[in-house]
């Protein structure tokens, strides 16, 4: 008899298989997931900012009042800079964002003034209000397939025109509405959109001589404005969502590929059309905080902050393409439009170089996003 011998079967992975497993098992370096990380570039622009005003500033700017000077603005920018950040990340712009500050703000004037809401109901109705705009606005660029850059640019002058109008009606002539007060109202509401929070701790700390105080005692600083502690938890939050959950998945997906996001069962549209809402939403709580705070609204409110809250965006790592980017990174950029807008009065710099350093920022930030981009992914 005669014995053969079947030729052994090579279960082992092709080459080209081996390699894409050696790549996914290779074990990457601290330096190079720092490095891959969007908000890097924001975080070293801060870094020298600080660095820059700590030589050149008058002292007082780092104090706890000059500090707090600094966060307040950057504060209101930042939630604007945020939402607009997930919606970059989503693929899309939106250009109305500011004009949106302006137009919820007569809408939240009128509903407290016009018709006698309570603050409660007048909050949430202008929420309401922000909501169907960015859904419109959404819906818009979904089913037209228009750029969000085109559509968001024309509904950036109907709100502005609209805001010019309403508050024309509704006072008489003014383009400004004067008088909304919510004293009256919900002390516990109020408090959530208006004046400071941790007064108590505040006075505590100055009391014990832990920070700076008036000679009668009270401190200079009273408290943390309601703005900025609406700012941290917008961007930890955000932060949250987009590396945490699900949705945050299905956000870099929609802004990376759309078409391979839907094949893969993403709800793109869905997706969108909720980003859109969001950032409506986010300029319908900046006119929320600042009418309550001034007790008035103007048309020029909001006035090309959907410039600065993209750029922000943009130094905060953000590609203009979609599907990469950092809600920290935005808070950041908010941050460092804060410190340079105020610092500059602390310095002999003539404050219009904040212009310069606005453009000079946005080139360097995407300059060096892409080359660190670069460096780590291979991409030529």
């Amino acid at each position: 008899m005669v014995h053969t011998t079947q030729p052994a079967t090579d279960l082992s992975p092709a080459p080209a298989a081996r390699k894409i497993q050696d790549e996914r098992l290779k074990e990457v370096s601290l330096l190079t997931k720092i490095m891959r990380r969007p908000e890097l570039g924001a975080l070293a622009g801060l870094i020298l900012v600080t660095i820059f005003f700590l030589s050149t500033a008058d002292p007082s700017m780092f104090t706890l009042a000059g500090v707090m000077n600094i966060l307040s603005p950057a504060a209101q920018l930042g939630i604007l800079a945020i939402a607009a950040a997930l919606l970059m990340i989503g693929g899309e712009f939106d250009l109305s964002i500011g004009s949106m500050v302006a137009f919820t703000g007569l809408v939240f004037g009128a509903f407290l003034t016009l018709t006698g809401w309570p603050l409660l109901l007048a909050i949430a109705g202008t929420f309401v209000v922000a909501a169907i705009l960015g859904g419109l606005n959404g819906q818009i660029v979904i089913r037209t397939r228009l750029p969000s850059f085109i559509v968001t640019l024309a509904f950036l002058f109907i709100l502005r025109g609209l805001s010019l109008v309403g508050l024309k009606w509704a006072t008489g002539g003014s383009t400004q509405m004067r008088g909304i007060d919510a004293q009256g109202e919900s002390e516990i509401v109020r408090e959530l959109f208006s004046g400071s929070a941790l007064e108590g701790l505040f006075a505590w700390l100055a009391a014990n001589d832990l920070i700076a105080k008036f000679p009668n005692g009270t401190p200079t600083v009273t408290g943390v404005p309601v703005s900025i502690l609406w700012f941290i938890g917008f961007a930890l939050v955000a932060t949250w969502i987009l590396l945490r959950t699900r949705a945050g998945n299905w956000i870099f997906a929609s802004g990376g590929d759309a078409n391979a996001a839907r094949n893969s069962g993403v709800p793109v549209d869905r997706v969108k059309t909720g980003l859109f809402m969001l950032t409506a939403c986010a300029a319908a709580l900046v006119a929320i905080l600042t009418v309550l705070d001034a007790g008035s609204t103007d048309a020029r409110r909001g006035f090309q902050k959907e410039f600065e809250a993209i750029i922000a965006a943009v130094i905060g790592g953000c590609l203009l393409t979609g599907g990469y980017g950092s809600a920290i990174g935005a808070f950041f950029g908010a941050i460092i439009f804060g410190m340079v807008s105020i610092g500059l009065t602390y310095t002999r710099f003539d404050s219009d170089w904040f212009q310069v350093f606005l453009g000079a920022m946005l080139l360097l930030a995407v300059l060096f996003n892409n080359f660190i981009r670069r460096k780590v992914t291979g991409e030529r």
